[in-house]
Formats: C-alpha cells, sequence, structure tokens
C-alpha cells in the first residue's frame, strides 16, 4: 500500500499544482486528497477483502481527471486499466447535462469493484465540512440532498464508510 500510495500522491500532486480548495484561498486542494485517503485508509482498516492498491489509488487520484488537464489514458498509463476505470467512474460527465452528471457517475461506480463506492463515500464525507460562505441556503440543500442520493446508491458498499456519512449529513443539516 505504501508504494502505491507514494506513486499515486505524487501524481495527483503534480496534477493539481497550485488548485486550491474550492472557497478557500490558502487551502492546498491535496489537503482534500489526503482527507479522502485518511478515509479509505482507516475504512480499509475495518473492512475485509479491502483492495488496498485500488482504493488508495482511486482516493488520491479521483479528480486528477475532472479537476486537470489529465486525461485517463495518462492514468491508465500510469497505473493500470483498473485505477483508470475507477478515475473515470468517479469523474462527472461534462459533456451531460449538469442534472444528470452526478446519477451518471453512480451508476458507472456501481459497476465498479466496492474499492470505488468507498472512494465516492469518502469523497463526500470529506466535502460535507462548513461550505463556503458565498453558497445560498439552496445550495447547501442540494448538496446535503445529493448526499443522500449517493448514502442512497452506495451505502451498501461500505459499512463504516455509510455510518460515516449519515453523520455529516446529520451534523451538515444542523449548519
Amino acid at each position: 500500500m505504501k508504494e502505491i500510495y507514494h506513486k499515486a500522491i505524487r501524481f495527483a500532486g503534480a496534477a493539481h499544482g497550485q488548485q486550491r480548495f474550492p472557497g478557500t484561498q490558502q487551502t492546498s486542494y491535496m489537503v482534500h486528497v489526503a482527507m479522502v485517503a485518511a478515509e479509505i485508509m482507516d475504512a480499509g482498516q475495518q473492512t475485509p477483502d479491502f483492495d488496498w492498491d485500488l482504493a488508495i489509488a482511486c482516493a488520491l487520484l479521483h479528480d486528477v481527471v475532472e479537476d486537470t488537464p489529465i486525461g485517463l489514458e495518462t492514468v491508465e498509463a500510469h497505473f493500470g486499466a483498473r485505477v483508470a476505470a475507477g478515475v473515470s467512474a468517479l469523474t462527472k460527465n461534462a459533456d451531460l447535462p449538469k442534472h444528470q452528471q452526478m446519477q451518471d457517475s453512480l451508476q458507472r461506480i456501481q459497476n465498479q469493484p466496492i474499492e470505488v463506492w468507498a472512494v465516492k463515500l469518502a469523497d463526500r464525507i470529506c466535502n460535507l465540512q462548513e461550505p463556503p460562505a458565498y453558497w445560498s441556503t439552496e445550495k447547501r440543500q442540494a448538496y446535503k440532498a445529493e448526499a443522500k442520493v449517493i448514502l442512497a446508491a452506495l451505502g451498501a458498499g461500505n459499512a463504516v464508510l455509510k455510518a460515516r456519512l449519515e453523520l455529516k449529513i446529520r451534523l451538515y443539516e444542523a449548519k
């Protein structure tokens, strides 16, 4: 696991470069990537027969194709077809209307191993922090509703992350 972690985090760090976490001007995007990987490491320790290499690589690379100029073919060349397929499923299809992108991605994730499901759950857990101050009430409610859709679609894939996401949704509702 350490070797794939080192390889993937270096790759993600180079790809994301100076990108900042949305709503901040100071927080490196790599903080988000590392947080998702930490959720995966915790859940994976409590999950039998967990494919660590697939899960860690997808966790660290999950936004590379969606948010940087790096293409899937480059991910596949460096990490193989399974990781590229997982990253592809985790990447929203920008050619679809915005209101269809999440459902499309969730359907593609459901055709992947449960480790990819776990990455999406972990990603939303990490994203349910204090929302940016400029988000409207409607945007916050829509984001919470989307988290519930993710939970319903993928929660069966990992009991640990399901419980974590349920808690994060409750805490987010209290904000």
